[in-house]
């Protein structure tokens, strides 16, 4: 299978020309009855290889940390090694350099990248906890959320080195969750204490979940930007700017349906209906920017409002059951008349709007066979 990098790799390289990889991609679309553009298309695996690779790949890094963790941090051998994270580390960029730089592999690539990145940060924190010693942060939450800080700002500085080697398009998302986890440790450090009264933890409560949602309006708009700049989705710009998409949709939808109440079994009749809104809001958006993750990321609150409607007026029984009908049902039309949904979205919006969202696509006329 070849992706939209591939096809463009080839016409860099010559073996192809520009007009016939457009040909290809209309010959494809025509096929699909569905724009190229649509498909929002990312690369996940290249062949079963993948799987192998990363199978092979996860075990070796399991073995390395094992090994990491068995030596002592210290001369007495307490607290938490950090040679766990960075042996994992190491091992994830060194495995790169053959399996994402020479083979251009999709799955192992994102399993090291991972790897590179979260060893990074855990061997980070456990240096800064070993070096300073666990009486130091025995009822001290501001020193906690000082440490995990830093970590995550040298896990952003370790995701940035990683993307100018290697450019797996994944990278610029952990990059920006590791800027989210700074921030949201320094929200942490700023406002927790010693000895809490309910009411200031319901504060910190309200503003790490506030924050992480301006966080997460942040990260769709430098997605957004990511996808401006590739409409028609045939770069590695649009993978990046998917997975930018994958980590925004839960900052944005976490945030709004726990203030709702819902993570806590508080959801009530207008409660539901507000969430059923929010949905329908959520799908406009995802229309019109061509991404599903907003709608992804917030159908188990919507099932567990549904749910909850159906159980409030009877269907107790039935109601998982008539709720999976339901969004099951929507969310497979909404697939199948996805282009033309997001053609009544996007015309009536001003031009110069739909100059920063993905192309719409004609369906191309299949070629009658010779």
């Amino acid at each position: 299978m070849y992706s939209e990098s591939d096809l463009d790799a080839a016409v860099a390289a010559g073996a192809m020309r520009a007009d016939q990889a457009h040909a290809l991609r209309d010959f494809v679309a025509a096929r699909r009855r569905t724009p190229v553009v649509d498909e929002e298309h990312f690369r996940l695996l290249t062949g079963f290889n993948d799987i192998f690779v990363a199978i092979a790949g996860a075990i070796l890094l399991f073995a390395v940390g094992w090994i990491g963790h068995a030596i002592p941090p210290n001369i007495d051998g307490d607290g938490p090694s950090p040679w766990m994270g960075l042996f994992v580390a190491g091992t994830a960029w060194g495995l790169a350099e053959y399996f994402t730089r020479q083979r251009r592999m999709a799955l192992p690539s994102i399993l090291f990248l991972l790897a590179f990145v979260g060893g990074t940060f855990g061997g980070v924190a456990a240096a800064i906890a070993t070096g300073l010693g666990d009486a130091f942060f025995e009822r001290n939450e501001q020193a906690v959320g000082v440490v995990l800080a830093v970590a995550a700002g040298l896990g952003v500085g370790a995701a940035w080195l990683h993307w100018r080697r290697f450019k797996v398009p994944i990278t610029i998302a952990a990059g920006a969750a590791a800027a989210v986890a700074v921030v949201l440790s320094l929200i942490v450090t700023s406002l927790a204490g010693n000895n809490m009264s309910d009411a200031e933890e319901q504060t910190l409560f309200n503003a790490l979940h506030g924050v992480a949602l301006i966080l997460g309006v942040g990260v769709f708009l430098f997605a957004m930007w990511w996808d401006g700049s590739d409409r028609r989705r045939e770069t590695r710009r649009s993978d990046v700017a998917f997975w930018l998409h994958l980590l925004a949709a839960p900052l944005i939808v976490h945030p709004v349906f726990t203030l709702l109440g819902l993570t806590e079994g508080a959801a009530t009749v207008p409660g539901g209906v507000t969430v059923i809104l929010l949905y329908v809001v959520l799908g406009i958006t995802a229309l019109a920017v061509d991404r599903r993750a907003l709608l992804v990321s917030a159908l188990a609150y919507v099932l567990y409002a549904i749910n909850n409607l159906f159980q409030t007026y009877g269907a107790v029984e039935l109601s998982f059951a008539l709720t999976a009908l339901v969004i099951g049902s929507a969310l497979l039309l909404l697939s199948a008349f996805w282009t033309n949904a997001r053609r009544l979205v996007v015309a009536p919006l001003p031009d110069g709007l739909q100059g920063r969202l993905p192309v719409i696509d004609r369906m191309p006329s299949p070629r009658p066979a010779a």
